[in-house]
Formats: structure tokens, C-alpha cells, sequence
């Protein structure tokens, strides 16, 4: 068993988010580029590729990791996570980085309001308020009442939504199959699904892309590494606050190298959602 460390964990969990966010720079490039399908294709094989070789180094190889007892929901929660990245990497082309990430964070509070339900979980009065408010931050970055709202905005919630679930879902297989048995499915199964969707829209790749398209799929490769270490030297409740710090450096990416702009609105009720979730980490933390 691997020794606790909260504070290099929250290390990992911080370095992890610069790798993620500029996974997520790479990928608004390349999509605006590319078909978003190919893209995230071939992020997939990497992905793959990495899950295969960890697998194989495990006690028993890939036979044993692959082995599960709930294949359907496993394959289930891949794919969602397929479309997920699809629909998230589409509204990063649509609306931005800094935009899109600002609604994506409210995907905590969807998780405390589904895990009642899908999980048969306890969400007390105060978690609900949390979440009540969350989405008064939502509708804040929407802003659909000042005549010009855009339906660019329901994308990245969709996203949320999506990942809420997968979340959830992921949860639930854990009471039956381990971690490394998850991630091995996540893998494979999304790699064989984006494969037959996205070979039906491959495009030439420059020379230059290519090194771009390397450099997204070894952030991934790298990103996925170091979120698994930190989980393996302190606890989730510990480090997942630090998690929101993906908003801030997607954000500055998004201002800095494509030029985006942050209105009043979505950084208010992104620090309304960001708010909003912490409380609810804080509070899932003192219940359990």
C-alpha cells in the first residue's frame, strides 16, 4: 500500500490541472483544424495504447484487468465518456476555453444532485442549497434573458452532464471491479468506438499538426499518470478542491493564446459554481 502524502498529492492534483488545460489548448487548435471526431480518435489511441501497457505489467497481465463482472454498464460508461469529449472539445471551438470551462465546473454539484438516485446516496438540505446556487450560476453565464442568448452555451452543460454521469457510473462499477479494470475498459472501449467513428473523417495531417497531435496525446498519456498517483498518495476529498484550478490556467490559455474575452457574467457565476462546489466537496467530506 502506497504511503499517504496530502501534500504531495496536492502537488500532483495542481500539476495535473496545467497538463490538463493545456491538453485542452491543444485540442481547441487542432479541432478548429481538424474534424473534432479524428481528433479525439486519435487522442484514443494513445489513450489505448497507455492503458494496454500498464495493464500488461500488472499481476496476471491484461487477462485478469480485463475481467469484470459488469461488462454492459462498463461499456456503457465508456462510450458516455466518448461522447463527453466530443461535445466538450466542440464547445471549446464554439464558445472558448475560458467560457466553457466556467459551465463544465458545475459538473460536482450535478454529481451531488444525481448521486441521490443513481447511487442511493444522502444529500442533506445544505448540499442542496449549494447546488440550488451552483446553478444560479449557470443561468448567470447563460444568460438567457437578455435577448441574446447564444444555444453555444447548452454544449459545454451538456458535457458536464455527461461527465457527471460517468462519474457516477464509475462509482457504482467500483462496488464490483477495480480502478485499473475501469480504466482499462475506458480505454478500449473508447478507442474502438472512436475508431469507426472517426476514420469516416480523416483529413490529411501537415507536418507540423502531427507534432501537435503527438504533443495532445502524450499530455493525455501524462495528464491520466499523474491523476492516478495522486490518488494513490492522499485521498480524493483531499486533493479534488484543486481540481478548479483547471478553470483558471484553460482560462488564461484562452485569453492569452487565442484571444478570448471573460464578460462580467461568466466570472461571476463562475466564481458563483466554483463556490458552490467547494462547499459541496467540503460538506460531502464532513458527512462521510
Amino acid at each position: 500500500m502506497t504511503k499517504q502524502n496530502e501534500s504531495l498529492g496536492i502537488l500532483l492534483m495542481i500539476i495535473t490541472t496545467i497538463v490538463f488545460a493545456s491538453q485542452d489548448g491543444l485540442s481547441k487548435y487542432l479541432a478548429t483544424e481538424y474534424n473534432v471526431y479524428m481528433v479525439v480518435m486519435i487522442r484514443y489511441w494513445f489513450f489505448a495504447t497507455f492503458v494496454i501497457s500498464m495493464s500488461s505489467q500488472k499481476t496476471g497481465g491484461i487477462k485478469r484487468v480485463a475481467k469484470t463482472k459488469s461488462p454492459i454498464l462498463q461499456i456503457f460508461r465508456s462510450l458516455i465518456l466518448v461522447a463527453e469529449m466530443c461535445i466538450t472539445i466542440l464547445a471549446f471551438t464554439l464558445l472558448g476555453l475560458a467560457e466553457t470551462h466556467a459551465i463544465f465546473a458545475s459538473y460536482p454539484l450535478i454529481i451531488a444532485m444525481l448521486s441521490g438516485p443513481i447511487l442511493g446516496e444522502y444529500v442533506g438540505w445544505r448540499r442542496w442549497l449549494a447546488i440550488c446556487v451552483g446553478f444560479i450560476g449557470i443561468l448567470i453565464i447563460l444568460n438567457p434573458g437578455n435577448g441574446i442568448f447564444s444555444p453555444y452555451a447548452l454544449v459545454p452543460l451538456a458535457g458536464a452532464i455527461l461527465f457527471a454521469l460517468y462519474g457516477l457510473l464509475t462509482r457504482y462499477v467500483g462496488q464490483y471491479d477495480n480502478s485499473s479494470t475501469s480504466f482499462f475498459w475506458t480505454g478500449v472501449v473508447g478507442s474502438i468506438a472512436m475508431t469507426i467513428i472517426g476514420l469516416n473523417y480523416w483529413d490529411p495531417v501537415s507536418k507540423s499538426d502531427w507534432s501537435i497531435m503527438l504533443l495532445l496525446s502524450a499530455s493525455g498519456v501524462v495528464g491520466h499518470y499523474l491523476l492516478i498517483k495522486c490518488y494513490e498518495v492522499a485521498e480524493a476529498s483531499a486533493v479534488q478542491p484543486f481540481a478548479y484550478l483547471q478553470l483558471i490556467w484553460a482560462s488564461m490559455i484562452g485569453i492569452i493564446i487565442f484571444g478570448e474575452q471573460i464578460t462580467t457574467n461568466v466570472l461571476i457565476g463562475a466564481c458563483i459554481i466554483v463556490g458552490a462546489g467547494l462547499f459541496t466537496l467540503w460538506r460531502e467530506r464532513k458527512v462521510s
